[in-house]
């Protein structure tokens, strides 16, 4: 079983590196404006490119095809931040009252020691 994850592992970062290769030489100028002429980022890009390559390669078809849509594009993701703003408003508080309600006393017996300096 490790074998096999190790295998696939390498074949990711193998594809990854197909990804990385062209797109970082052919297709982030063609998508990014500002990336036009810059070369020397680019190799900081690898190791993330490596790694997200279905990611780059599902962004690049979508800005290629020109199916991106700027106005609707964070509608979801605002939506969801609105719904957990909510619900930690009210977990948030809940959480603190239980921790106070629920908190152990300190054993009012137990002596304290004080600590002597080290020579």
């Amino acid at each position: 079983m490790a074998a096999q994850l190790i295998t696939l592992a390498g074949y990711w970062l193998w594809v990854g590196a197909t990804v990385a290769a062209v797109f970082l030489t052919i297709g982030i100028d063609r998508i990014d404006e500002d990336a036009r002429g810059t070369y020397i980022f680019r190799p900081l890009l690898v190791p993330g490119v490596l790694l997200l390559w279905p990611l780059v390669v599902w962004r690049w078809a979508v800005l290629e095809l020109e199916a991106d849509s700027w106005r609707h594009r964070h509608l979801p993701e605002r939506r969801v931040h609105g719904a957990v703003w909510l619900v930690l408003a009210v977990l948030l508080p809940l959480i603190v009252v239980a921790g106070l309600w629920l908190r152990q006393t300190w054993p009012a017996d137990v002596v304290p020691i004080q600590i002597e300096a080290g020579e």
